[in-house]
């Protein structure tokens, strides 16, 4: 029996070579090439179906831009995430850790859905009778869903058009194969064909598909990464799975904002999204303690409060340790010499240890001036003023820059019961908010003095 021949595909942008070796010759990337089964079919020779009907070249002026109509999956942390609902024709993915919650999500959306549209949920990991038995203890009723339990494309692609569905899941995308190509389910070959075909799919046909990704250990999506750039949507599902709290984050929308974020609770009836998730992220303290400082971060259009607390220690050993958990640590590194040169607070010879309460990972600079606040805080073992809510990005030189959307910010954190804001003097509001001070600072010394004098 002839030895089918093999190729090494990259990883990351799908090219090939002949024989492996470390450094991917297309994109530059180490350590991506991965063995496949050559495809022996040409390229040239497959036909596939167009992604939409030949049409005629128009004048831009002439296309009347009209907004996207959406429909709601009935959860609205989830819609929330997707830009206001799903899309007719849309193609999302939704990528986590095994066990995280996302087949029980989509198994919720698909659920509301059902009493009005045609959904089709087609798993490649699950029996039909798995299925059911986990709807039965979600408490999900909708006896009009409909399941296939497949793994081979052509079929799906049958059933797709059989059924007409307006909305079809894939759990998951790894799991298909076409009988196209002679590699392996979950080979780049395989992802990248089957999601390239249902994608034709969904276009033509105007049906809504949701595709499930598996993530790597590094937790990004796996498979090709030209996998991100043909759909139309790329969520994430974040958190621990040992907490109940579950996070969305959307990293590309075609039809929304990115940086969205959506918030769960997972409870036995399955998820359950959280209106106000800042009551998440802010420890209840029945008084006021050292090294802990409230941050108003900005998550896509949502303002959102977050807690950040902060240990300093007296270092043991001769290089003190910096960790930062849900905050960027090389950044920490930098605000510390910051604080040093400019405000005169030294930590050379102390262990500094940052934390975003509830699991959240901040990624905007404007959590600057809540980190040396609250490093300050426990240096001194004195709690910061009752109520105070800060945010601002610190430069190299001191100086306190203005962040995003700081009005929105300022209303969240009134509406939520903070009386003083120590922010950026770019960001102070022309007019006064109601129910909060607002401290409005240049540099990072002005910014200790003034809190210094609140206590």
């Amino acid at each position: 029996m002839a030895k089918n021949k093999t190729v090494y595909t990259c990883t990351e942008c799908g090219g090939t070579a002949p024989r492996w070796q470390g450094q991917c010759p297309h994109c530059q990337q180490w350590n991506t090439l991965v063995e496949t089964v050559a495809d022996t079919n040409s390229a040239a020779t497959r036909r596939f179906q167009p992604l939409a009907a030949s049409a005629v070249v128009r004048k831009l002026s002439d296309i009347d831009a009209a907004d996207v109509p959406r429909f709601s999956s009935g959860i609205d942390e989830f819609d929330r995430v997707l830009g206001g609902g799903l899309v007719a024709g849309g193609v999302v993915l939704i990528g986590g850790d095994p066990g995280i919650g996302k087949s029980t999500l989509l198994l919720q959306a698909l659920a509301n859905l059902a009493g009005e549209r045609r959904v089709l949920y087609v798993s490649g990991e699950e029996s039909s009778a798995q299925i059911a038995l986990r709807a039965q203890r979600l408490g999900v009723d909708s006896p009009s869903m409909g399941l296939l339990p497949e793994i081979q494309l052509e079929k799906i692609q049958a059933a797709l058009e059989a059924e007409k569905p307006e909305v079809a899941v894939i759990d998951s995308i790894q799991t298909l194969y076409s009988e196209a190509l002679t590699s392996a389910p979950g080979s780049v070959a395989q992802v990248r064909e089957c999601a390239a075909q249902l994608t034709r799919i969904a276009k033509s046909s105007g049906i809504t598909i949701i595709l499930v990704g598996h993530v790597t250990k590094e937790g990004s999506l796996a498979g090709p990464r030209v996998l991100e750039h043909i759909v139309d949507t790329v969520l994430y599902f974040e958190g621990d799975t040992h907490s109940s709290h579950r996070l969305i984050r959307a990293f590309k929308n075609r039809f929304g904002a990115v940086n969205e974020l959506g918030v769960f609770a997972m409870t036995e009836k399955g998820l359950r999204g959280i209106s106000n998730p800042s009551a998440l992220f802010l420890s209840q303290h029945e008084e006021s303690v050292p090294g802990s400082c409230v941050l108003v971060t900005q998550e896509g259009t949502r303002p959102l409060l977050v807690e950040v607390q902060a240990l300093v220690d007296s270092a043991g050993v001769p290089n003190p340790r910096r960790l930062a958990v849900g905050l960027e640590q090389n950044r920490l590194a930098m605000l510390l010499a910051v604080l040093h040169r400019h405000a005169g607070i030294a930590c050379f010879d102390q262990d500094v240890f940052l934390n975003a309460v509830g699991g959240v990972k901040i990624t905007e600079p404007a959590a600057d001036l809540a980190v040396l606040l609250s490093i300050h805080s426990s240096m001194r073992n004195k709690p910061l003023p009752r109520g105070l809510v800060v945010f601002g990005e610190v430069g190299l030189a001191g100086e306190i820059r203005p962040s995003p959307r700081g009005q929105e910010r300022l209303k969240e954190a009134a509406k939520l019961g903070f009386t003083v804001a120590v922010i950026p003097k770019a960001n102070a509001p022309k007019q006064p908010i109601e129910g909060i001070e607002v401290i409005a600072v240049e540099r990072i010394e002005q910014a200790i003095d003034r809190v210094r004098h609140l206590e």
